[in-house]
């Protein structure tokens, strides 16, 4: 297990309100691993962001999925504040932001 493979699955978890990935996204700000512990850090796209439990708590179960992982801590990151820039390019031109 590796924090590759977690990002990998981390590709099928959705902002409901965007529909595109995490990663893409550029909502992941860190992934940690220590033997079958893995570490998450996440952002989402407003302070207020009313999905942000539902996508920490899916981001949780698709990093659970990964062969090895024994277990999985979320923290929400607001520091530095997501940005669209943080977005990989073909997600902000599907997006309209290119």
């Amino acid at each position: 297990m590796s924090a590759l493979q977690v990002a990998q699955r981390l590709r099928h978890v959705y902002d409901p309100d965007l529909g595109l990935n995490v990663v893409v996204l550029g909502l992941i700000y860190g992934i940690r691993e220590s033997g079958g512990r893995i570490e998450v850090e996440i952002a989402v796209t407003s302070p207020g962001c009313p999905f942000s439990g539902a996508i920490a708590d899916a981001v949780r179960v698709a990093a659970m999925a990964a062969p090895g992982v024994t277990s999985v801590e979320i923290t929400i990151v607001t520091d530095p504040q997501w940005d669209p820039q943080m977005m990989e390019p073909a997600a902000r031109a599907a997006l309209g932001l290119e």
